[in-house]
């Protein structure tokens, strides 16, 4: 017995490879100074005041790309893997796990469909873990009597579900998912199982059903609402922007009538959450949400365990909060851990990930990265919170956790409806008024991503944070399967870091002193994505136009200066692949990454900046856009073919359009001109790497041709779209063009 309590709760492991990536990294530095160099020795030796500018403008964007590298070398020196041990877990502190509260939040039920909302809820309500200890809360920002219903109907099917889920220990939770799993992958042979899960498959549909009418006729049923108290609640109710806080206890061990299930066990405490919210009280969006769960929870149940999860992101693990409990209750070193991130994984992924919605990059290598110098980024969803951490304690070497005392000792005398009332007030719109409440306690206010700056806040209060990626995926989500919703997405993500960065809490000077120099370099990597678009947009143009004058911008394939630029192109572009494969990817979908990486710095980045600017100085104001969960049949079926979804005219779409045809008209103008003039192909060796350039950038953008010119169907690039991109793309080529005729036309190409 004794050895057993000396066994760590969980073990760390190293990255294996290192010495190899290391050597691999300080060789591709040595070569960006290389180009540095050149790039500087040569600047007097460019062709005329014209190629001069075009030099230094190259020189700046290698400037920053080189810089961009080195600081993604922070989370790439030193990856750590972590392992759980439950069995541990379980023979040492089986009786004293601490309760855990789960907020599920959802923003607007036309977009985040409530019974998908529900299947997350009731996944994880059905976790193998005392129910007697778990408490569940919804935050419904919409405030919509739908969404209730549906949680209403779900408190019900859980008293069969989590009994059944339990008995023949169901993987995943989510009722929704397993259904699908076992129609795609066959029944069980247990002839018991077989029979409860007709039943539960019809009270399943049953209650589908119900949430589904309701949903489409947009009421609920008259009976229900005259049978269920909770709908008295929205009897003042305005507008989503309007109302005041709607609180109800739905599940309560205190309330015997509905706390048990049909074995006679009880069910976890399920809690619904519209907060008050008021026109002329600024809301601020999902850590608003989150932090009235924080105060409302307490009031109720105050686990000391908060486990935070998108609407969209269910359950896949009925054991993770038993994972996560063995790095916060490990003896040596989970006092001082306060949160553990788990990855976010999406399950409508395709095969070749046609959208790069995996993150393959980002989850399987630089998290475990960021894990080796102090701990991930916290990314709002999937992640397991001390409460104490999370609502501001600063960390000290003296503090220990306490796990003995119980969590609701100070609510054994009020009733459940005292207890709502007293919660309302906690919800309400003035309560955070002359608080610390986003300042220095609960999620941080002041940006949309609010969950990047509440970890880097925490972590500099001296606490560390933990990254665990299971075999089993603990959350699947779902990813958008367009171009115009991925590129969305990343425009909201990289505008809100970048406002980090302009904020106090830029991990430049927030976190000096205070968190590691590797943990501010990888912070500051997320925070400068939008700025990447300003180099990324002049690689992908100015050498393009610059071959229509014949100015080489690179070195020739006989010069020295050449090898530094193959080492790189060549070296990194391996190294990509083999990490993407390492990561579990395809060459297809690395083809597929490298594409959304740039559609994303050429479009969602730079909008993000602009957008950045504008607010900055008071021109526009701070938005959170929800990416809708709900696709259309016929896109869905092209989703599956891995046919790539644009569908709707938008400015990000005209401008990725415009840039591809100006590549194609410049790489089909040179062509037309080598083969027509004499000795013309003497490009491939005085030109070669700026032609390369501009032939990958048209291979690269064949979606876009397709659907400008090709494709047929409603998810081609629309008419409107390809007019103005062509137009714009055309009057740039001409203007181009004309310029260079107006300073002698081109006489051959010259050379350095």
């Amino acid at each position: 017995m004794e050895i057993i309590e000396q066994t760590p709760l969980f073990d760390t492991k190293k990255g294996r490879g290192r010495l190899l990536y290391r050597s691999f990294a300080v060789s591709l530095s040595v070569c960006i100074c290389f180009i540095w160099i050149y790039r500087f020795s040569h600047i007097i030796d460019s062709k005329g005041e014209d190629g001069k500018w075009a030099w230094l403008g190259m020189l700046g964007a290698e400037l920053w790309f080189g810089f961009y590298w080195l600081l993604t070398q922070a989370f790439r020196w030193n990856l750590v893997f972590r392992q759980p041990f439950r069995n541990r877990l379980t023979q040492r502190y089986e009786k004293k796990l601490p309760g855990v509260d789960i907020f599920v939040c959802t923003a607007d039920p036309d977009i985040e469909p409530p019974m998908m909302v529900i299947n997350t809820v009731l996944s994880v309500m059905s976790y193998d873990y005392p129910t007697e200890k778990l408490n569940v809360y919804l935050s419904d920002d919409a405030g919509s009597q739908i969404t209730f219903y549906a949680l209403l109907e779900a408190s019900n099917f859980a008293k069969y579900w989590i009994p059944f889920s339990k008995r023949f220990k169901v993987e995943p939770r989510s009722p929704a998912a397993y259904f699908k799993s076992i129609d795609s992958s066959g029944y069980s042979s247990d002839s018991d199982q077989v029979k409860e899960l007709t039943t539960i498959k019809k009270l399943y549909h049953e209650m589908k059903r119900h949430i589904e009418d309701a949903t489409k006729f947009g009421e609920v049923p008259k009976e229900v609402r005259l049978k269920h108290k909770g709908f008295s609640q929205w009897d003042s109710y305005s507008s989503r922007r309007d109302h005041g806080t709607i609180l109800e206890i739905l599940v309560h061990k205190r309330d015997p009538e509905n706390s048990k299930d049909v074995d006679g066990f009880l069910l976890p405490t399920l809690v619904y959450l519209a907060r008050e919210k008021r026109p002329q009280y600024f809301h601020n969006f999902k850590a608003g949400a989150m932090n009235s769960l924080l105060r409302v929870s307490s009031n109720i149940s105050n686990g000391k365990i908060v486990l935070n999860v998108d609407c969209d992101m269910y359950s896949n693990h009925s054991q993770s909060v038993r994972d996560a409990l063995c790095f916060f209750m490990d003896e040596e070193k989970g006092h001082k851990i306060a949160y553990v991130q788990f990855p976010q994984i999406f399950e409508n992924v395709t095969k070749n990930d046609l959208y790069g919605s995996s993150l393959l990059a980002i989850s399987e290598v630089e998290f475990p990265g960021a894990d080796g110098c102090g701990g991930p980024l916290y990314i709002g969803s999937g992640c397991f919170h001390k409460r104490e951490s999370l609502c501001g304690l600063k960390f000290s070497d003296q503090y220990r956790n306490d796990w003995n005392t119980s969590e609701d000792y100070q609510f054994k005398e009020a009733s459940l409806k005292e207890l709502e009332e007293e919660s309302k007030a906690l919800a309400s719109c003035t309560y955070e008024e002359n608080t610390l409440w986003g300042k220095e306690m609960g999620l941080r206010y002041g940006c949309p991503v609010e969950d990047v700056i509440t970890g880097l806040a925490i972590q500099c209060q001296g606490w560390k944070s933990v990254y665990y990626n299971p075999p089993r995926k603990a959350f699947l989500g779902l990813a958008p399967t367009t171009l115009p919703q991925t590129l969305v997405q990343h425009k909201r993500w990289s505008e809100g870091d970048l406002q980090i960065l302009l904020s106090k809490y830029s991990p430049a000077w927030y976190g000096f002193g205070r968190i590691s120099l590797a943990q501010q370099m990888g912070y500051s990597v997320y925070c400068l994505w939008a700025p990447n678009c300003f180099a990324t947009l002049y690689y992908s143009i100015i050498p393009s136009l610059y071959l229509l004058k014949g100015i080489p911008l690179f070195p020739k394939m006989s010069s020295p200066w050449f090898i530094p630029f193959a080492y790189i192109i060549v070296g990194e572009g391996t190294y990509s692949l083999l990490e993407f494969f390492f990561c579990g990817g395809t060459f297809q979908g690395w083809w597929n990454d490298q594409r959304i990486w740039l559609y994303k710095r050429t479009s969602s980045y730079l909008f993000a900046c602009i957008d950045t600017i504008l607010k900055h100085f008071g021109f526009s104001d701070s938005t959170f856009i929800i990416t809708t969960k709900v696709t259309e049949e016929e896109a869905s079926k092209r989703h599956e073919k891995e046919i790539m979804e644009f569908g709707t005219s938008s400015p990000m779409l005209t401008l990725l359009a415009t840039f591809a045809l100006l590549n194609l008209f410049c790489f089909l103008s040179v062509l037309k001109d080598a083969a027509l003039r004499e000795g013309g192909f003497e490009i491939c060796e005085t030109m070669a790497l700026q032609f390369l350039l501009c032939g990958f950038l048209v291979i690269i953008n064949l979606p876009i041709y397709q659907g400008l010119f090709l494709r047929k169907d409603n998810g081609r690039l629309p008419g409107s779209v390809a007019i103005k991109s062509i137009l714009l793309a055309l009057c740039v080529f001409i203007s181009f063009s004309l310029y260079l005729d107006w300073e002698g036309g081109i006489c051959g190409y010259r050379t350095k």
